[in-house]
């Protein structure tokens, strides 16, 4: 709903604007000089675990992802903080302390922040970035022929749920809690050496949602087959473990993906809200292997996902 009162907001005029509200880019990004433009970008959100210090750490990766979906280096970083104000202060230092360390990792600066009280806990940031002006890289500007590679494994929403439940096993929720506090910085920055022609990250629209975003005047093929998961997520999904936020993604999308024969826990795994997961990057797909060499000498592990193709019926095709 809000997406759509957002759309409807009239455009400010500005040549120096090179991406504002009316796309469904990663971030805002305004021109400074020819050769210097700023991202802007802001995200928070309840927390996903009940230990304050790896929140903290979730939500600032979170937000820092969409510098780098852009191509972009996080300067500098502001809190965005709501807490009971008796609240356990300790766990306020714990969650501070672990956003703080995800900034400096990232190698940006956290200079200050806004705090509001409130019922309940709330964290992120707001970061600004910086990049060459033509050097943004867009979400939806793929070219017939590109592959495109996802960096994170998927079902971070669904192990969650069901570890919540008593379902999934202390060590499928470590590897997803390892998967949100991973910076998609580091991945970003071996693979700008590479020809990208398009970007951005999986979050709370899923898989298939970030993915129809990237869709322009051209169809997206997927090989479900070459999707990485968090351990159990697929078995999880298959006994019937569906979160909200993949039923309202289901709704939203069913006009625009043909899921062919894959089964219901590949439906729901490629639906799965991610909170800060991998970044889906499409390039020239004979460069697509060499990329994947390089990350996997960093030990960043990714697979090849889908493939660019000439428009059809489905803005995406799950094989």
């Amino acid at each position: 709903m809000l997406k759509d009162i957002v759309s409807k907001i009239p455009v400010i005029s500005d040549d120096k604007l090179i991406v504002g509200f009316n796309t469904a880019d990663d971030g805002a990004v305004y021109k400074l000089r020819d050769d210097l433009a700023i991202i802007q970008t802001l995200d928070f959100f309840p927390p996903l675990v009940d230990d304050m210090y790896i929140f903290g750490q979730i939500a600032a990766t979170n937000a820092l992802s969409d510098v780098a979906a852009m191509g972009g280096k996080a300067v500098t970083a502001l809190n965005i903080l709501a807490f009971p104000e008796d609240g356990d202060k300790a766990a306020l230092q714990a969650l501070l302390a672990g956003g703080a360390e995800k900034v400096a990792e990232a190698g940006a600066v956290l200079c200050g922040g806004h705090s509001i009280a409130d019922k309940g806990v709330k964290y992120g940031l707001s970061v600004m970035g910086v990049a060459h002006p033509n050097k943004i890289l867009y979400n939806n500007r793929c070219k017939i022929g590109d592959k495109i590679i996802l960096t994170k494994p998927l079902g971070v929403g669904i192990v969650s749920a069901a570890y919540k439940a008593g379902k999934a096993t202390e060590a499928a929720y470590k590897q997803a809690i390892t998967s949100m506090t991973t910076l998609n910085t580091h991945t970003m920055d071996i693979a700008a050496n590479f020809p990208i022609s398009a970007a951005t990250d999986v979050t709370g629209f899923g898989f298939l949602g970030h993915l129809n975003e990237m869709v322009a005047d051209y169809s997206i093929l997927v090989d479900s087959g070459q999707i990485m998961q968090i351990d159990e997520a697929l078995q999880l999904a298959e006994a019937g473990t569906i979160t909200g936020g993949s039923k309202k993604n289901r709704s939203s999308l069913q006009d625009y993906v043909h899921f062919g024969n894959a089964s219901i826990g590949i439906q729901e795994l490629l639906l799965d809200p991610q909170t800060s997961g991998g970044l889906l990057i499409s390039l020239d797909g004979k460069h697509a292997n060499a990329l994947l060499n390089k990350l996997a000498e960093k030990g960043i592990t990714a697979k090849i996902v889908a493939e660019v193709v000439p428009c059809c019926d489905k803005n995406i095709l799950v094989q």
